[in-house]
């Protein structure tokens, strides 16, 4: 089921002091000032700090809420994560709307 007028927040992570957790919460806030029902990874794996799974894990995860999205949002550094890279490709197969930070 995708969710009316969500959006997916895509960005790097591994190897980003506090795996970029704050540019994620600033994303979300923002868009959902603009009344964007928003997908966080930040929020979905808001237990990473603390406990160490691998990076498949959470993709597994992240994945799992992408495809219920109508649009994805790219946060700068996009292009140097995998795991972005992973997300928005299989945006782009689904025909999501593809949004830059």
């Amino acid at each position: 089921m995708v969710h009316e007028n969500s959006i997916y927040i895509a960005g790097p992570m591994t190897g980003v002091v506090d795996h970029n957790f704050p540019a994620f919460h600033a994303a979300a806030k923002a868009l959902r000032a603009q009344g964007y029902t928003v997908f966080n990874p930040a929020e979905i794996n808001a237990d990473a700090v603390d406990v160490v799974r691998p990076w498949s894990w959470y993709m597994r995860k992240d994945l799992a809420e992408l495809v219920k999205c109508e649009a994805i949002y790219l946060l700068p550094g996009w292009e140097n994560s995998k795991g972005a890279t992973l997300e928005l490709h299989v945006a782009e197969r689904l025909g999501l709307t593809i949004m830059h930070a």
